[in-house]
């Protein structure tokens, strides 16, 4: 049972990678008519459209996360406190911080994107930035602490 929530966290937290990403790049790098570069196609989307599956997504990998802590604080890192992998534990921590922060945030992003498009440009890029950054570091160190020691092994 474990390790399908752990399978599920990680097939939701892709999912909103691709959304906060997707958003981030087109709020930050515009695309412009006529271009047809890579990063002009993977902006070329309304960042408005991504409001409400970052937030939806956010939620429910967050829950996820908290319904798998338990088992990764009694099984996983008590061993890696026992190997002296300080690291890993300490990024942990920092992730958990990120994304506590993010959960406090989305009420704020959901208020700014339901403004006018014109109205909290660099509010929006903002909270869009923190939240990709947030969601990049905890996929990054989630894979790699399961990588060291995994949930169910």
């Amino acid at each position: 049972m474990t390790v399908a929530l752990l399978i599920l966290h990680g097939l939701i937290a892709v999912a909103l990678l691709g959304a906060v990403t997707h958003q981030t790049v087109a709020l930050w790098w515009p695309a412009r008519s006529g271009a047809q570069t890579f990063i002009a196609r993977f902006s070329a989307r309304p960042p408005q459209r991504f409001t409400n599956a970052v937030i939806l997504l956010y939620v429910v990998t967050f829950a996820l996360g908290a319904w798998l802590y338990p088992p990764y604080r009694i099984d996983v890192r008590l061993v890696l406190e026992d190997m002296m992998l300080r690291a890993p534990t300490g990024a942990f921590e920092i992730k958990e911080h990120f994304a506590a922060l993010g959960l406090g945030l989305l009420p704020a992003y959901a208020y700014y994107w339901r403004q006018p498009l014109e109205d909290f440009r660099w509010t929006r890029r903002l909270h869009a930035a923190f939240l990709a950054v947030s969601v990049w570091f905890g996929f990054i160190t989630g894979h790699v602490l399961n990588n060291l020691r995994g949930l169910g092994t």
